[in-house]
């Protein structure tokens, strides 16, 4: 394979896209700030020290807090949250002819002017508040598993789209530990169907892996990208299976109802820094867009910190800080989908649904070992789709001494979060590090996302320490168990392998963990889950929550189209109830 041969990709043009006319003035809001406002003072000491040097003056009427602001109207339902989980439940209430509010805590972006292909330019699409990290394994949170803005984690997710297999949500029939899913892989396949069309992901057909489909993808698959082409070449020495993988980004125009023709992608790869041209399918360029054109109304900047109850217990509304100024919304439903740490945070600071005890508890991360070498051929890894080749032969590999499986996947990966893993991961720093960053063109990778089990020590909790706001900061505890570790060991020597097999030098491994989930989940009964089959609150009758914390198992595949086809599930049921 030539230098030249190595990477076949769709050549770069123009690219034009319909513009999505409801965007409000972002000047209201600090570019990268989710709350502009001072950090509450920590220490003790400090605090003594500030409180003696204010005068203490009376207070007047004009100091007196005022009553929060009530917006004029009650609306069917509030949704908090704009991402996978958010977005497509939006869309199905508005279209039912519900009157319905998103609440976005973060910006509403102009992908065409916001966006640029770097990454330190685009850091303001992570959820960076601080967040607390504990256990024997802490997992690093932002960019790892949260976004923030009109879209949520969508703005700079990869794209990839695996279905998850049937098995996958039978973890415990099969194995006898975890959780399994309260309904089965029937009751989701239609949705993940739709998802698939609607998004027009990119994928081959037929799929080589799980059952057969009534659907193909959308469209053809996407480029091979040098880190692809060179796991293909190793996997096929080794006997492993491989595939294009599915990607939710645009192999070709597309037509996307509530915004018209989106283009193709132009495999520049920066799909994790915000996709600037819409052929990545994020809420924000899909489902959001679809919403507003049936007369649902977004929020953004919208950070919720109460919930209102009567006295029955039914939530009545929210209340929620927007440019300094608290208002006040009142509902007739809730639906919660803020993600797996911000939804059970919301819970708990509010003591709602608390009942069954597992609001925070059952902590899941995806396994995500990477693997590193070095070619002589130029790979140029920030090309291409990042995620663009598949195996599934490890989805239950045999013999196997761990519970569950994984899925491979060929990596793309951008120079500053290479060099910040290379940092850590190799302990390079100086001039050892900038020595290795400058074969960073002849660098290929391998993952793994790999199922994890819930364990008793793996849980959110509230801190002490308090944010901008004066509330109190998630603290998250995570401990690798002996089934992730083992699961991990075993992928961890299949990827090396492939990398040899493929003529890779200098092979290294880099231990993470990818994707939070498990934080509200879902069961038969509110003895052990803290919402039902349909995502409805055991406690409250009219509290429902859609993100990755309800899910039972975290899957052996990236959450997104899951998350995506669950709120389309959690909007019908709703409305079935409703009826």
């Amino acid at each position: 394979m030539t230098n030249d041969s190595l990477l076949t990709l769709l050549p770069p043009h123009h690219l034009t896209i319909s513009q999505f006319h409801h965007m409000p003035d972002e000047e209201t809001l600090e570019e990268g700030v989710l709350d502009p406002v001072k950090p509450e003072v920590q220490d003790p000491l400090l605090q003594s020290i500030l409180a003696e040097a204010a005068a203490p003056t009376a207070p007047t009427e004009l100091e007196e807090k005022l009553e929060i602001p009530v917006t004029p109207d009650e609306v069917d339902c509030v949704v908090i949250g704009t991402g996978a989980g958010g977005a497509p439940l939006l869309a199905r209430l508005a279209m039912a002819g519900l009157k319905v509010v998103a609440l976005e805590a973060g910006p509403w972006h102009d992908p065409k002017k916001d966006f640029a292909t770097d990454e330190k330019a685009q850091e303001f699409l992570f959820w960076n508040d601080e967040r607390l990290s504990a256990g024997k394994n802490p997992l690093a949170y932002g960019k790892n598993n949260s976004g923030t803005g009109v879209g949520g984690s969508t703005l700079h997710y990869t794209a990839y789209t695996p279905r998850p297999q049937p098995a996958d949500l039978h973890l415990h029939r099969d194995f006898g530990v975890g959780q399994d899913w309260p309904f089965g892989y029937e009751e989701l396949e239609p949705y993940l169907e739709e998802v698939e069309q609607f998004l027009g992901v990119s994928g081959p057909t037929p799929y080589p892996w799980g059952p057969a489909r009534r659907k193909g993808y959308a469209l053809a698959p996407l480029p091979l990208n040098g880190a692809a082409q060179l796991m293909q070449r190793g996997c096929e020495k080794l006997g492993i299976r491989t595939s294009p993988a599915a990607n939710a980004a645009l192999s070709a125009r597309y037509y996307q109802e509530g915004v018209g023709w989106r283009e193709a992608c132009t495999n520049r790869g920066f799909c994790q820094a915000g996709c600037s041209t819409g052929a990545k399918a994020s809420m924000d360029v899909t489902f959001l867009p679809l919403a507003v054109a049936h007369g649902a109304e977004i929020r953004p900047g919208s950070y919720v910190t109460e919930i209102e109850r009567d006295a029955s217990g039914r939530v009545t509304g929210v209340v929620y800080q927007q440019n300094g100024t608290e208002l006040r919304q009142r509902c007739r439903h809730l639906f919660l989908c803020a993600g797996a740490i911000e939804t059970p945070r919301l819970l708990l600071l509010n003591e709602l649904a608390l009942s069954s005890g597992h609001v925070g508890r059952n902590f899941m991360a995806h396994p995500g070992v990477q693997v590193f070498g070095t070619f002589e051929e130029s790979v140029r890894p920030f090309k291409g789709i990042p995620g663009a080749l598949i195996s599934e032969d490890t989805h239950r590999p045999k013999g196997a001494d761990f519970a569950g499986g994984y899925l491979l996947q060929s990596i793309g990966i951008m120079p500053v979060t290479f060099a910040g893993q290379v940092a850590r991961g190799r302990g390079y720093w100086g001039e050892k590090l900038r020595a290795y960053m400058r074969q960073y063109n002849h660098v290929a990778g391998i993952n793994i996302l790999g199922d994890c089990l819930p364990a008793a020590e793996n849980f959110l909790e509230l801190a002490e320490e308090k944010d901008a706001r004066g509330l109190p900061k998630p603290r998250l505890h995570f401990t690798t168990q002996p089934n992730e570790q083992r699961l991990s060991d075993h992928a961890e020597k299949l990827m090396r392998q492939i990398w040899e097999a493929a003529g890779a030098t200098d092979i290294w491994s880099f231990a993470r963990n990818a994707h939070v989930i498990g934080t509200a989940r879902m069961g038969l009964s509110g003895d052990d889950a803290v919402v039902d089959a349909n995502g409805r609150a055991f406690d409250v009758p009219n509290l429902y929550i859609c993100d990755n914390s309800v899910f039972p198992s975290a899957l052996s595949v990236n959450p997104a189209l899951t998350i995506m086809a669950l709120s389309l599930r959690t909007a019908d049921k709703f409305l079935e109830n409703l009826k």
